[in-house]
């Protein structure tokens, strides 16, 4: 998973951002997080990002080693994994420096929106980057390049009304 996850890393970079300043990244199991975050090293700050219900990667890090989470919420049917992968620990413990929190209303907000504004029908977890801009969790400085990886279309389009 890790390994097949950087090759994102790779298509963002052939995309025209060589690199971007940072990559905004949503975290389950940590094994997206990981590939991504091995691959840019640390040519791009890699912010980790999980929904408040799941906070997986951050209570590790509150713990300092990864432990079992009650995992719930909206986008817990991709992002619930009780406990971050020891793979991913390690790489992220190296190379992602901040882990932060969403509320499930930002992410639902920002899924409504990738839809009316961008016609992007994402399940919730896939909404994470732009949440935490639209919410104030991630402020980038103005000149910084933000990529926001969008991926996850496991939505019942009715509920995009």
């Amino acid at each position: 998973m890790v390994a097949g996850a950087g090759t994102l890393a790779r298509e963002i970079e052939e995309q025209g951002v060589d690199p971007p300043d940072s990559v905004l990244v949503s975290v389950g199991g940590g094994g997206l997080i990981a590939g991504i975050a091995g691959w840019f090293e640390d040519r791009s700050r890699v912010v980790a990002l999980e929904p408040e219900l799941a906070p997986t990667l951050f209570r590790a890090r509150e713990a300092g080693e990864p432990v079992d989470v009650a995992v719930s919420g909206i986008a817990a049917d991709s992002l619930g994994a009780k406990r971050i992968g020891a793979i991913a620990w390690d790489i992220t413990q190296r190379h992602v420096p901040q882990a932060l929190l969403v509320s499930d209303a930002a992410i639902r907000h920002a899924q409504l929106t990738l839809w009316k504004e961008f016609k992007l029908a994402v399940e919730p977890a896939a909404a994470l980057g732009l949440a935490a801009l639209q919410c104030g969790a991630y402020v980038p400085p103005a000149d910084e390049i933000v990529a926001l990886v969008i991926c996850g279309a496991n939505v019942d389009p009715a509920t995009l009304a």
